[in-house]
């Protein structure tokens, strides 16, 4: 799986499979279930390390999954592609800073680099872009300024924020963004950015069926999560054997449209 396969699933129709993945052993049966992208989140914060949000996570932590990620992908079939979040502090400061870190997370063995925000991003991602770092945009709710937000709220719900959100989302596919994920924003809105970018596939996460692909926290997804999950999360592992039948059945669903439910949405 690379970036031309991803964008001829784009083109063509074909939805995407991405789920996150932290360590080696879970990330080779995603990879042997068939999950196109794998995205090393730095909700590994939250999730492995049990912190209260992903603003404490560095860049090393990032690197070190990265790297286990990598290996358990190289140890199944080989084929998904490898996504790393750019963690907050490491590409905030200046250019310079953000392709420092993005250099870090390809040598680990990511192939693509993800950061969050729109305006003033651009320029970012137009310098990761011009020296051949594939980045992976991200806008609706945005974790690392979660607290900004006033909370985990569904974004662009008025006029004016689904504007704004809209124009940054062209504003990144111009700038280079090969894909955008959309996190917890309405149907409609998703809709609207999925139907105006054409070389930027979207991948969606709360945000309705009606994006290129969607994306899960691994461990929602087996029903693993602590507290309590989104309404729009579906437990795979029930009526599975066992955790690669379970991610194998997400694939599945993914690519038919059947999941997400938009009758179980987050707006």
């Amino acid at each position: 799986m690379n970036l031309h396969r991803l964008m001829q699933m784009h083109a063509s129709g074909e939805k995407i499979s991405m789920l996150t993945a932290y360590d080696a052993t879970f990330a080779a049966l995603a990879d042997r279930a068939g999950v196109d992208s794998l995205l090393v989140g730095d909700s590994l914060g939250m999730v492995s390390q049990g912190r209260d949000s992903t603003l404490s996570v560095s860049l090393e932590d990032v690197v070190y999954h990265t790297k286990c990620v990598a290996k358990g992908v190289q140890a199944a079939q080989n084929n998904a592609c490898i996504i790393s979040d750019l963690p907050f502090g490491s590409y905030q400061i200046s250019k310079e800073q953000a392709m420092q870190s993005a250099t870090a997370l390809l040598q680990a063995g990511a192939h693509m680099v993800k950061l969050e925000g729109g305006g003033w991003t651009n320029e970012v991602v137009q310098f990761l872009t011009d020296r051949g770092v594939l980045v992976c945009a991200h806008l609706g709710l945005t974790p690392q300024t979660v607290f900004a937000l006033g909370g985990y709220k569904v974004q662009g719900r008025d006029e004016q924020a689904a504007l704004t959100l809209l124009n940054h989302a062209t504003q990144l596919e111009q700038a280079g963004a090969s894909m955008l994920v959309l996190e917890m924003v309405p149907v409609d809105l998703a809709q609207k950015v999925t139907s105006k970018l054409s070389k930027c596939a979207t991948i969606g996460i709360g945000a309705g069926n009606v994006t290129s692909g969607q994306v899960l926290v691994m461990h929602d997804m087996l029903g693993a999560g602590i507290g309590k999950l989104p309404k729009f999360v579906r437990n795979f592992l029930i009526d599975q054997p066992g955790v690669e039948q379970a991610m194998r059945a997400y694939v599945t669903a993914v690519k038919d449209g059947t999941f997400p439910d938009n009758e179980r949405h987050a707006w």
